[in-house]
């Protein structure tokens, strides 16, 4: 345990965690949702985000009908989260899946540091992005909201 930390208080990857699994809750998307948070160097909440489509947008119901068809339009919850700061400024982000390829693509070009997902990802390319740019990449399973909530339903 941090030294600084007492023992009641949150971990930050838990906190974090916390964070964007309770921004995913706020997708419009039937099937899937995922969230986003970030901090910055001293573990300020930047923001946070979640898949959906493009804020002001209202699908029609038959738009949800087909799981494979919508897929195409939905914005990541990293991309949405991305654009809620600057290079550099966030040191920290957790996602709720690992980002995808692109995604962590993304994350990397904006100078994330550290990247905390519960959820892992087969197809991503994640791992050996982080790798390459010296990203931490941490699964973290455990923490408020993760038992409570399920994030991918099963319609």
């Amino acid at each position: 345990m941090n030294s600084n930390s007492s023992p009641s208080r949150l971990p930050i990857p838990q906190y974090v965690m916390t964070l964007a699994h309770a921004a995913a809750l706020r997708s419009e998307d039937p099937y899937r949702k995922v969230g986003a948070a970030a901090l910055d160097a001293d573990n300020r909440v930047i923001g946070t985000a979640y898949n959906g489509l493009y804020p002001g947008f209202k699908a029609q119901d038959t738009f949800w009908a087909s799981r494979d068809e919508r897929q195409k339009y939905m914005l990541h919850a990293e991309i949405n989260l991305c654009s809620l700061f600057r290079r550099g400024e966030a040191k920290v982000v957790a996602c709720t899946t690992m980002p995808c390829t692109s995604c962590m693509q993304a994350l990397c070009a904006h100078g994330v540091k550290t990247i905390y997902y519960c959820e892992p990802y087969d197809k991503s390319e994640a791992p050996a992005i982080a790798s390459l740019y010296g990203v931490e990449l941490i699964q973290v399973t455990d923490y408020p909201l993760s038992r409570h909530f399920p994030l991918v339903l099963d319609c």
